[in-house]
């Protein structure tokens, strides 16, 4: 053998004997040199395993990956290794791919580590379709000669079909031999996600009873099923229960967050914060969810006050993350404080000197919904970089704050900015559309939803809605027969009910009432204000009396638009004091139910009241808008309650910052007209120049001037009126100036007003009377002959007509 022993040399690094022994002792060094080689094996796999892990950890698995390839026999551990690092950052696919390339090898075997790996990355992915494969894969290649079934990869299984909602969960589950508190845990989550809630309970008390002793993550898991059930007591047991366990568990920050949620879902935000403040060890996520929690409960101040003392706690520097700040922006919208919104983007600007997009986007909505929605452009004008939901919030700003055009505008820009039209900008424009009643827009947007198969839910309400309010009525009830017959929400419903009544068809909309409830579905809050305004319309209060008790007996009654929708109804009715009632009876009041409150009042004469109330609105903290000096101002005017109207309409500018508009000059000119000080009206209107160019205006001087004798004044402001109108064919104003000559005997120009409201095809529109009878309206308008009981009706009129002469009443035909 010349010194030299036959055995293969496999490895050049292993010094091999010199062999002087006989064939036994050389079988014997060949066991040695097997089991070094053996070993040297191992230390190079654990080798390259350690290069592979680091290089993934560092985050760079594709990196190890090809290293991976370039092996020429790689270990199952050293495909584990990868596969591993390719979820650890968070790459599931590439790990499933891996795990393809790894099946393709004929000599590869797999361990449980493969199975489970490639299970989280099902898992990760819902993809319970591969899941299966590998399920199957895992039953093929288990041998008798390993009869136990891996615990870890039963477990991955059970995680893999819980996170892709599967029933394939229970069968594993009832397959296990032996289930640990993983197991468990992992079929109470199942449930809970399945709203199994009773079953997650029953599990619950079944692992109990078998002495498995629960995990923090056992709570975590069933706590969001708790608060489903509505009892907070059953929520309180549970907590109870959880104490048993000790400081470990009470201070476990995924149990304290849960916990918060549970109370908070259950509106308990006692308890909640007694869980808060309870825990010793708060982290970022304990804070968020505090906050989240009295945001959802619509706390916002309590939210804000949280939020300050986090920045005050010792461990505040690091606390605050993007989700602190999104729901502290969140609460400030809510409260609308300016100055408070103000000091929050600068402390955004302070913490975040780049601050993201997301960030930016809803400190624009926080603006808007202070009412300050040119502060919202300049946040987005300034910013660096926009996303879609940045165009999307500015727009929709412009819109709720009732700049429609500017918004519209802004669509064209955004399109120039190459950014797609999607659902949230087409709710934008719909919106718009509406407000502007612009059918053209409508059609347009409409026909690009259709053109580039843009569905989103609730489409079909908004464009009947869309349709509806600029005139176009049919094209609503045709896509509410033909597009919504078999899919139609109370939306959609409510939709088409809303558009009946808004284009004067209050019989439609109560017969489509009907048909709603035919067809099983309940109104909502929404359907009652939609239909209310019909029953004003229609003076029908006996059918406002029966929506009334429905509201009632589905605990509506309560809600601020229901109410509101009755108050202004009663009053449109006569019934002042049911309008009260509801008023009074309604807990949570607003601008607008104060403000029609105001506006019933004053229709009926009730000045005083209405002033009253004014004041109690101001006590409460409510801010007055525009809509709402309309309706004192109105209420003053109706009651010649001159002084305190004008005290208030100076006080608009001066102390609420807010604009008057065409509507209050006309109040305040009227007010003062109607008193008998045409001329300080007259002057009042010619002082404000430009801004009181409005036939409304002047027309209502014009009035004032009959009623009170001031004939020179009156033509003249007759011939403003008529010079003004001469394209808007506005029939009235020539009356009363007809009447003016009339008074004064001036015959010929009576003749001559009359002769040009023929030649332009003027006529006076016809006024209605109504009054409800035993459940029945009847409409009357003069000489009208249709109702069918005209004769006895005339033949009462005469009587009365006698009765009054003879009591020395004297007709102002004038008026006529």
């Amino acid at each position: 053998m010349n010194g030299k022993t036959s055995t293969p040399m496999t490895s050049p690094a292993i010094p091999l004997p010199v062999s002087t022994t006989s064939p036994p002792s050389t079988s014997a060094s060949q066991i040695r040199v097997a089991a070094k080689q053996k070993e040297w094996n191992k230390a190079i796999s654990t080798s390259i395993r350690s290069r592979l892990s680091k290089l993934c950890r560092e985050g760079q698995p594709h990196l190890a990956r090809h290293l991976l390839e370039t092996l020429p026999r790689p270990s199952t551990v050293v495909w584990n290794s990868v596969i591993i690092g390719f979820i650890c950052n968070n790459m599931p696919l590439e790990a499933l791919l891996l795990y393809a390339q790894m099946r393709s090898k004929p000599d590869i075997r797999f361990d449980p580590y493969t199975f489970s790996s490639t299970l989280k990355a099902c898992a990760l992915t819902n993809d319970v379709i591969t899941g299966k494969a590998i399920h199957s894969h895992f039953l093929r290649s288990h041998s008798s000669s390993n009869p136990g079934p891996s615990r870890i990869v039963y477990n991955s299984l059970l995680n893999m079909y819980s996170s892709c909602q599967h029933h394939y969960v229970l069968k594993v589950f009832g397959v296990m031999r032996k289930r640990n508190v993983v197991a468990w845990n992992t079929l109470i989550s199942w449930y809970v996600k399945t709203n199994r809630y009773h079953e997650a309970l029953n599990a619950f008390a079944t692992m109990i009873s078998l002495s498995v002793t629960p995990t923090p993550v056992t709570f975590v898991n069933l706590f969001p099923g708790l608060s489903k059930f509505g009892d907070s007591r059953i929520a309180h047991l549970f907590y109870g229960f959880l104490l048993k366990f000790g400081d470990e568990y009470v201070n476990d920050v995924f149990v304290v967050s849960s916990a918060i949620l549970m109370f908070a879902d259950l509106g308990c935000m006692d308890y909640a914060r007694k869980v808060f403040d309870q825990c010793l060890n708060k982290n970022t996520e304990i804070w968020n969810t505090m906050i989240a929690a009295y945001i959802q409960n619509d706390l916002p101040v309590e939210a804000i006050d949280v939020f300050v003392q986090a920045l005050e706690s010792e461990e505040a520097e690091g606390l605050c993350d993007d989700v602190t700040l999104l729901s502290v922006i969140t609460a400030v919208s809510q409260v609308q404080q300016i100055k408070l919104a103000e000091q929050l983007h600068a402390f955004v600007l302070k913490s975040l000197p780049a601050s993201l997009i997301i960030i930016l986007n809803a400190i624009m909505v926080m603006y808007s919904r202070c009412n300050l929605v040119d502060t919202s452009f300049k946040v987005f004008d300034k910013m660096l970089e926009r996303d879609a939901v940045s165009w999307n919030t500015i727009i929709s700003a412009f819109v709720q704050n009732g700049f429609n055009e500017e918004a519209l505008m802004l669509v064209c820009e955004m399109q120039k900015q190459k950014f797609l039209i999607d659902s949230v900008t087409a709710t934008a424009i719909f919106s718009a559309a509406s407000n502007l009643r612009n059918l053209y827009i409508g059609r347009q947007t409409h026909a690009y939803l259709i053109r580039h198969g843009i569905q989103f839910e609730g489409m079909e309400s908004y464009l009947i809605d869309m349709y509806a309010k600029s005139g176009s009525i049919r094209t609503s009830e045709l896509l509410f027969e033909h597009n919504c017959s078999s899919n139609r929400d109370q939306a959609t419903w409510n939709a088409m009910i809303a558009g009946y009544t808004q284009n004067g068809l209050n019989e439609k909309a109560i017969l489509l009432l009907n048909e709603m409830l035919m067809q099983k579905v309940l109104p909502n809050a929404v359907t009652l204000a939609s239909i209310l305004p019909a029953c004003s319309s229609m003076g029908s209060m006996g059918f406002a009396r029966q929506i009334h008790g429905f509201s009632i007996r589905h605990f509506l009654e309560k809600n601020v638009y229901v109410g509101t929708a009755l108050t202004d109804t009663y009053s449109k009715c006569g019934a002042i004091s049911y309008a009260e009632n509801v008023f009074v009876r309604t807990p949570e009041k607003n601008s607008v139910s104060y403000t029609t409150m105001m506006m019933c009042y004053g229709q009926h004469g009730m000045g005083k009241r209405a002033l009253t109330l004014y004041d109690s609105m101001l006590r409460s903290g409510i801010k007055p808008d525009g809509v709402t000096f309309v309706a004192i101002l109105s209420a003053c005017n109706y009651s010649g309650l001159v002084d305190e109207g004008l005290q208030i309409f100076e006080s608009m500018e001066k102390v609420h910052k807010i604009k008057p508009s065409m509507e209050h000059f006309c109040c305040v000119a009227d007010m003062l007209g109607r008193v008998g000080r045409v001329v300080e009206a007259y002057e009042f209107v010619k002082g404000l120049g430009e801004d009181g160019n409005s036939m409304e205006i002047w027309g209502s001087i014009l009035g004032s001037c009959k009623n009170h004798g001031h004939f020179e004044l009156g033509k003249v402001v007759a011939k403003k009126l008529l010079n003004m109108g001469r394209e808007k064919r506005m029939a009235g104003y020539h009356v009363l100036l007809s009447n003016i000559y009339a008074e004064e005997g001036e015959w010929e120009n009576v003749d001559r007003v009359r002769k040009q409201m023929k030649e332009k095809g003027l006529q006076k529109e016809t006024g209605c009377s109504w009054v409800e009878i035993a459940g029945f309206v009847n409409c009357f308008v003069s000489r009208d002959e249709k109702h069918p009981q005209s004769d006895e009706i005339y033949y009462m009129l005469n009587k009365l007509t006698l009765d009054m002469k003879d009591a020395g009443y004297k007709p102002l035909y004038s008026l006529n």
